[in-house]
């Protein structure tokens, strides 16, 4: 290869520029052949006035080399300001977060040496959507948003992840036996397209005690597929389990632009000190070169890495006492080793991608490229959120039964999730925002919205101060929302 390759490069903030020189030294030593633009974006660019923390140049960048190596950056507190990296991951549709978690005894310190296990993370939807509100003066809430578009994506990728790299099993964690709508799509959508991968194995574990078996026994584990959230959290949980989540690196893949980053985070409290680990990012970087057709750099320098690993040459994260270097001293001591080998550690090979005009990572047809299947979607009442500080569960009811008209029936009012009308419990906390239930009486089936804007007018009429509605469906005869608690 000849050709240099162009990457949208961002220095970061905290440790982000001295790690990303620490690893550019290496790439560049190393004989990466790549071509750096650099951007600004983060803390700089939220203080200068921008609420985004990327300017529209840094975007023409993305589009335009469709790679980007990140170092970490800053969110500045308060002011609105909303994070950058989520920012990119959803505007540049990378759905997939991919965090390998390897562990590196004897010279890395971790109780689980045989640790090595990737987690797949939805990158775009769930309550990361961050779509949040405060309906009253006592309650907030944050949508959670599932798609099946998006669930099939992610888990696609993940078993094609598995096939492509020779692992034996996927695992889906979610909460189903709780969300059993939500986290009940991404655990089906799991189980239909695992039908198409039958020499893989699977399972599935709820959320709690998956996460709590990747602390105890991450062996155990393969390749985890995982909400956006729980993804986050179980990420971290298994980077630091395998040692440290400094050594870590990730990859957020899209289908048209990868990005390539170390999990954590800025680390300002160390900034300018030369002790940061450029491990992280360095991995990353190893990940990008692989992504854009330069497995050979890729190895040497992994292997190199691991070579100064085995020979004791740690930054102070994971020295523990032991005798430890600075940011750079580690990248001289990586780049020292270049085209030498480990001998405790299985020397790393990586294959060549398949060619790919545009170096994405093609998925099969999804559901929604097929033919669908027609859906029938039947109005089956309403659900209407009340501010209410004054009157008491059995007087709210009273006045709603009311109000509910001849189109429909109040089926319940809870409040946090909890039925207290009717038959409520006098024991049960209640605040200022309620969930009263409208099902709609089987005569007025076939009502439209027109029925529940008079049923609004009716609630506004009686006094009470209606907040939200959310509208109940079936799809096909299904309940396409969940019971009320009690109901």
């Amino acid at each position: 290869m000849t050709k240099k390759r162009p990457i949208t490069i961002a220095r970061g903030d905290g440790i982000g520029p001295e790690i990303m020189e620490a690893t550019l030294n290496i790439l560049d030593k190393a004989g990466a052949m790549i071509e750096p633009e650099f951007i600004d974006i983060g803390e700089k660019v939220y203080l200068s006035g921008n609420t985004t923390g990327i300017s529209d140049e840094a975007w023409d960048s993305l589009r335009r080399t469709k790679v980007f190596l990140k170092s970490p950056i800053t969110t500045p507190q308060g002011g609105g300001y909303k994070s950058l990296n989520v920012t990119i991951r959803k505007s540049l549709g990378l759905f997939a977060n991919v965090r390998p978690n390897v562990s590196y005894a004897p010279f890395v310190q971790t109780k689980h040496p045989n640790m090595d296990m990737v987690i797949i993370r939805e990158n775009e939807e769930d309550l990361y959507a961050g779509i949040e509100h405060q309906q009253t003066p006592e309650v907030v809430q944050c949508l959670k948003l599932i798609s099946r578009p998006g669930t099939e994506k992610i888990v696609r990728y993940a078993f094609e992840y598995a096939r492509k790299n020779n692992r034996k099993k996927v695992t889906c964690m979610s909460k189903d036996n709780i969300m059993k709508i939500t986290d009940g799509l991404f655990h089906k959508v799991f189980d239909e397209v695992s039908k198409d991968y039958p020499e893989i194995e699977t399972d599935h574990w709820i959320i709690d005690i998956g996460m709590a078996k990747v602390a105890d026994t991450p062996q155990d584990f393969d390749v985890v597929v995982t909400l956006n959230l729980y993804g986050d959290i179980v990420s971290d949980v298994a980077a630091q389990v395998a040692g440290s989540v400094g050594l870590a690196g990730s990859a957020n893949i899209g289908d048209n632009i990868a990005m390539f980053e170390a999990i954590h985070g800025s680390a300002p409290d160390i900034a300018g000190k030369g002790i940061a680990n450029p491990s992280g990012l360095l991995h990353g970087a190893i990940m990008m070169l692989v992504h854009i057709g330069q497995p050979d750099v890729a190895v040497r320098i992994h292997n190199a890495w691991l070579k100064t690993l085995e020979d004791e040459i740690f930054t102070g994260d994971v020295a523990k006492g032991r005798p430890s270097v600075g940011t750079a001293e580690f990248s001289e001591a990586v780049i020292a080793r270049l085209g030498q080998k480990p001998s405790t550690f299985t020397p790393i090979e990586y294959n060549a991608p398949e060619p790919e005009s545009d170096d994405t990572f093609k998925l099969p047809p999804l559901v929604k490229d097929r033919p669908k299947t027609d859906v029938v979607r039947e109005l089956d009442g309403v659900d209407v959120f009340v501010f209410n500080n004054e009157l008491t569960s059995e007087e709210l009811g009273q006045t709603l039964e009311n109000a509910a008209g001849p189109e429909f029936n109040l089926a319940i009012i809870t409040n946090r999730g909890v039925k207290v009308y009717p038959n409520g419990f006098p024991e049960t906390f209640t605040t200022d925002h309620w969930r009263c239930r409208f099902q709609l009486n089987e005569s007025e089936s076939k009502s439209s919205n027109a029925a529940i804007l008079k049923l609004l007018t009716r609630i506004e009429e009686a006094g009470i101060d209606f907040i939200k509605t959310e509208n109940l469906y079936k799809f096909n005869g299904e309940l396409g929302y969940s019971l009320g608690q009690g109901q």
